[in-house]
């Protein structure tokens, strides 16, 4: 009797290993001011579902508020010029720097990207979070899958919805690392993500989008 307990004990701790094995190295949590990473509950949706996808590799990312406010604004103007476009008004790094937010010294300047994932058309969570990880530059981006995107750490994210522009639903992802004290790292890659969107096909005009489900 005593060795058949023994036996279950030791199966049952051999799969509690294996559970604990299988789980991602970098798995992060949902903060508590999660109201912070997005304008709406959809935007607030998206951001739970980077945060808690099982191919995360960041360890932690904070809600900014800034970036949401940035990236409103930035999903206002592309539904008012009707397309889905990085570089409106200068590109999504220089948005950001003049808008307050202090990126790395190392981040680019003119026509650079790496902070920005922007989607339009995707009327649900589902479909834009599925379009963004089958785009690889925007995967490797929203997942931290190269060292340079895993210290990324600061988020926030805007949906807008307006029937009268051509895509209806646009989105607008930001995610960063803010600049602090002996930051500057070397990486053997830096990306630039540069004109890089995903879109589904423009829905004819007036036409109501679906709800979420």
């Amino acid at each position: 009797m005593r060795l058949y307990l023994s036996y279950n004990l030791l199966v049952a701790g051999l799969l509690l290993l294996l559970n604990s094995l299988s789980l991602p190295a970098h798995a992060a949590s949902v903060p508590d001011d999660i109201e912070l990473c997005g304008n709406s509950d959809k935007a607030m949706e998206l951001a739970i579902a980077i945060i808690e996808d099982p191919a995360q590799q960041r360890p932690e990312i904070r809600c900014n508020g800034l970036l949401t406010a940035i990236a409103v604004n930035k999903a206002k103007r592309m539904a008012e010029e009707g397309i889905v476009f990085h570089n409106l008004g200068g590109s999504p790094n220089s948005r950001l720097r003049e808008a307050g937010f202090q990126l790395p010294e190392y981040y680019g300047d003119a026509m650079s990207n790496q902070v920005e994932a922007i989607a339009g058309g995707y009327a649900t969570v589902y479909s834009v979070w599925r379009a963004f990880k089958n785009s690889e530059t925007h995967s490797k981006h929203l997942l931290g899958k190269i060292p340079f995107y895993q210290e990324q750490d600061e988020m926030g994210i805007a949906f807008v919805k307006d029937l009268s522009a051509p895509h209806v639903e646009y989105w607008v992802v930001y995610l960063t690392k803010g600049r602090i004290d002996n930051q500057h790292r070397y990486f053997e890659e830096i990306p630039n993500k540069g004109i890089d969107i995903v879109t589904e096909l423009e829905k004819p005009a007036f036409q109501e989008a679906p709800e979420n489900q």
